[in-house]
């Protein structure tokens, strides 16, 4: 059973990177647009929040949980977006301010959970390790959005293995997702890391592999940043179809972000 410490270190350490981003913004900059349509930096902070709560309600209280899948059965379309304007009508101090109060419990939460716990989620149950991996995941995402809004640059970190790992393990959950049988046979991905170090995954004799940058394959999975931008290479028929459904996150395909005409 591995240890979920080091990736809830990382989730914290992601989480107050993102945070020292936005707290000195001023109301202006809060309502600066970003590349998710109809979102501003309040939005992403706001969504950041309400799923922040939401994990802590599945790791704390399951019968709880059960009532907020039921909340997101009634509006399937609607739930989320509707969460993120609820949250960004607040004051910007005051989202920040629950936003930080509810990461700080999550972390407690995931920190106390019994050894081999598993909680419920808008997708398969999660192990505490992969409830944090969850988490990093959706705050490094967003976290993007929120720069590119404000003209930043954030440099990428080894935090991303975390990030790429769930995105491999997505695989036959991407297919799935868009009504897809996955491909029986396993595929080999190597990723390089920012340091220059390479990441494998799946057995090395595969005969469908996938390479390229980690951080690009982390922009892929989370859907920042369309295919044809990214320096990922695909041998293999099932993985060329994969790198254009990947997906990292619960819950039916989005559509992505557009082309930008820039190959990293």
């Amino acid at each position: 059973m591995s240890d979920p410490t080091p990736v809830i270190d990382d989730l914290r350490e992601e989480s107050e990177e993102l945070d020292a981003l936005v707290a000195s913004l001023s109301p202006q900059e809060w309502r600066l647009a970003t590349p998710a349509p109809g979102w501003t930096v309040a939005h992403q902070i706001g969504h950041l929040h309400w799923t922040d709560r939401a994990a802590l309600v599945a790791v704390t209280d399951e019968a709880g949980f059960a009532a907020l899948v039921e909340q997101a059965l009634a509006a399937p379309d609607r739930y989320v977006d509707d969460a993120a304007e609820e949250a960004a009508g607040q004051a910007p101090a005051a989202l920040l301010a629950a936003w930080r109060q509810t990461r700080a419990a999550l972390d407690k939460a995931l920190r106390e959970a019994a050894p081999g716990a598993r909680f419920p989620w808008y997708g398969p149950p999660m192990a505490t390790a992969s409830m944090a991996t969850a988490r990093l995941m959706e705050t490094w995402a967003h976290g993007l959005d929120v720069a590119d809004a404000l003209g930043v640059r954030r440099p990428p970190t080894d935090r991303l293995r975390h990030i790429a790992r769930i995105g491999v393990r997505a695989r036959d959950f991407a297919y799935a997702a868009h009504g897809l049988t996955p491909p029986a046979e396993q595929f080999r991905v190597e990723l390089t890391g920012p340091g220059g170090d390479v990441w494998g995954y799946g057995p090395e004799e595969a005969a469908q592999r996938v390479t390229g940058p980690a951080l690009d394959f982390c922009l892929l999975a989370t859907q920042r940043a369309h295919r044809a931008d990214l320096a990922l290479t695909a041998e293999g028929p099932d993985a060329d179809r994969w790198l254009d459904i990947a997906q990292a996150f619960a819950g039916p395909p989005g559509t992505g972000r557009p082309p930008r005409g820039e190959a990293r």
